[in-house]
């Protein structure tokens, strides 16, 4: 059972000046957005990704490069349309504090299991494509690189919180409730009886931990750990004998 590191893009122009860009083509990171997305790949740096799965949207793949430079092994990362911005349809390019005076603003945040956008998608179908898309690279990724593989998925907002929901077995009527921020980093293990969720909405710290000591790989189980168990040993302990 691999492990996916889903980070959202980092700032964006339309991020900073409070838009709503949905798929509109030649949005791209500011500078803000550019030194998260570095501090990104400077967390994972120390983490050996099997492989990277991107949104086709160009902050997408500004974060994306940023983070795979800094990896020792040279990594090219995977397009994938399924992993795109929810499709928003007449709301994208507006202003946020124009679109929170509709009436499908309501519904988006109580009950988005209802909310269609106008000329776009549902809300239930970007779960759908996007829970699909994750699932689908991570069997595959464990068949081409075994189960201890960790690799990345670069999304965005509200797909990202879609996913989550689906691994923390929340409805999506509730996923507003989850908070993901942009170059946020949160983290999911599937396994034969459940996800397993390691981290949400993470800012800081180092993520080598992830990839387990060469030498004391066994199979994951796929049960929970009745206590919450050990947790992880990093790579620096396995080698000093600390935990």
């Amino acid at each position: 059972m691999p492990t996916v590191i889903l980070v959202r893009h980092g700032r964006s122009t339309a991020n900073a000046t409070g838009v709503l860009a949905g798929r509109l083509p030649g949005v791209h990171l500011d500078d803000t957005g550019v030194a998260q997305a570095a501090a990104v790949g400077d967390r994972l740096g120390g983490v050996r990704l099997a492989a990277a799965v991107v949104s086709p949207l160009e902050r997408c793949k500004e974060t994306c490069r940023e983070i795979t430079r800094r990896q020792a092994t040279p990594l090219r990362p995977t397009t994938e349309k399924q992993l795109s911005e929810c499709d928003y349809g007449d709301w994208q390019g507006r202003p946020l504090r124009e679109l929170a005076k509709e009436k499908l603003w309501k519904t988006v945040q109580s009950q988005p299991s209802a909310a269609t956008f106008p000329g776009g998608e549902s809300m239930r179908a970007m779960q759908d494509r996007a829970v699909a898309s994750i699932r689908r690279h991570d069997a595959r990724i464990a068949a081409e690189h075994g189960d201890d593989a960790v690799w990345i998925a670069v999304s965005h907002g509200d797909v990202i919180k879609s996913i989550l929901a689906d691994a923390l077995g929340t409805h999506l009527d509730l996923f507003q409730r989850i908070h993901v921020d942009p170059a946020s980093v949160s983290i999911v293990r599937y396994s034969e009886s459940r996800p397993f969720v390691l981290g949400t909405n993470t800012h800081a710290g180092d993520l080598s931990w992830l990839t387990p000591p060469a030498k004391s790989r066994k199979r994951r189980s796929s049960d929970a750990a009745v206590g919450g168990g050990a947790g992880p040993t990093t790579p620096a302990q396995a080698q000093t004998g600390t935990s």
